[in-house]
């Protein structure tokens, strides 16, 4: 599939039938690191829609403001069967949160994979540094690390997966989300690096089906509005 968004066409992949996760990848990676993911969830019922983001994979365009890649986000959910679940890894989770608004009723639930809003910016950076991962898209890199100083405050279900010890994150990272995030839950895969999609496959495809499934089932019985979550 493609979307297109007039300054980038966005390739896509959708995998299985039943209830939609969105996949969003992280930065220097494409949609194929969820293809044994999406496997996993189409064998569960759902359906697995994964998408290159802007100037990653086979998708056209810049990938140098996170609000533009936020927006593309917005138009890939607007594109999709909802309600739906949302799972982005480091810059796609960034981007997803970025997204989202109080006017977003067709989000069942978002698992963010080892990132969270706003994090310390000097040690992001300099653990990015360590390993040569700013290179790539130093613009875009900047661009987040200056977005903001106060993380939102997202409505849905919320569920963070962090990766072992290599993680960029820290627990002082998790407490202030949580602050935000009432609905927050932890799952932890320690042998994981921060490419979790990547190291932990499996793993993180049944935290994904398990949370997905439950989000969704509870959406059609009481819609997102009208009853707590």
């Amino acid at each position: 599939m493609i979307l297109d968004r007039g300054d980038a066409q966005l390739h896509g992949t959708a995998t299985g039938c039943g209830p939609t996760v969105l996949l969003l990848h992280a930065g220097g990676e494409d949609r194929s690191v969820w293809a044994p993911i999406a496997d996993i969830l189409e064998k569960h019922g759902l359906r697995a829609v994964a998408f290159d983001l802007r100037g990653h994979g086979d998708s056209s365009g810049q990938a140098t403001m996170l609000d533009a890649i936020a927006d593309d986000v917005t138009a890939m959910i607007r594109h999709q069967p909802t309600p739906l679940v949302v799972v982005g890894a480091s810059l796609g989770g960034l981007a997803a949160v970025a997204s989202l608004t109080d006017t977003s009723p067709d989000i069942a639930g978002l698992i963010l994979v080892d990132v969270v809003p706003q994090p310390d910016s000097a040690r992001v950076r300099a653990w990015l540094d360590d390993r040569g991962l700013r290179d790539e898209h130093p613009q875009l890199v900047d661009n987040i690390l200056a977005h903001g100083t106060e993380p939102p405050t997202i409505a849905v279900p919320v569920l963070l997966v962090r990766a072992g010890p290599t993680s960029p994150l820290t627990d002082a990272d998790e407490a202030r989300f949580r602050t935000t995030t009432p609905t927050l839950k932890v799952a932890h895969l320690p042998t994981a690096g921060h490419l979790i999609a990547r190291d932990t496959p499996t793993a993180l495809a049944h935290l994904i089906t398990d949370h997905a499934s439950y989000w969704l089932h509870l959406n059609r019985v009481h819609p997102l509005g009208t009853a707590d979550t």
